[in-house]
């Protein structure tokens, strides 16, 4: 099952393609990092493609935390409108952590945050049975390194869009 980035895939849906596809020509991808097809696509304001929003695919948490921070991007707002209005698409909300602390505990810490950004995906009704969860725990960092910047861009839920 191919799969893209919320953002990646919303574009090509509203521009009319009906075959999302890996236009980097690169099959695969370097363990560790997410495959090609999986990046992201910022769809910008003003697009004649885009209903006139950006929509983003990926919330940060603050440090040992799952709670929601508040969004002036509204990123979850967003993407629970889309998703209502393109109801054939099903999402896969991938839970990370920074590298901090045993894989057990980062496991467990990507679940819950994944959870909660469908929890409130569900609560801006989208039907529980389109949104999957998985944790990668700290097994695929956004950002390598060992500082806060780098922490921070890791702590994060990523979500991507299936047929």
């Amino acid at each position: 099952m191919r799969q893209l980035s919320f953002p990646a895939l919303v574009l090509l849906v509203l521009a009319g393609c009906g075959d999302p596809q890996n236009h980097d020509g690169q099959a695969g991808a370097q363990a560790g990092s997410p495959p090609q097809n999986q990046r992201t696509m910022p769809i910008t304001p003003g697009s004649a493609h885009t209903d006139n929003f950006r929509i983003g695919d990926r919330v940060f948490f603050d440090y040992d935390s799952y709670a929601l921070k508040p969004d002036p991007d509204r990123t979850l707002l967003k993407q629970a409108a889309w998703l209502k209005r393109y109801r054939q698409w099903k999402v896969v909300i991938e839970g990370h952590a920074d590298e901090r602390g045993t894989r057990e505990y980062n496991l467990a810490l990507g679940a819950r945050r994944a959870e909660a950004v469908k929890a409130f995906l569900v609560g801006e009704g989208v039907a529980a049975d389109r949104i999957a969860t998985i944790s990668y725990g700290k097994e695929r960092p956004a950002e390598v390194g060992s500082n806060e910047a780098v922490w921070a861009m890791n702590r994060r839920v990523v979500t991507v869009l299936q047929k």
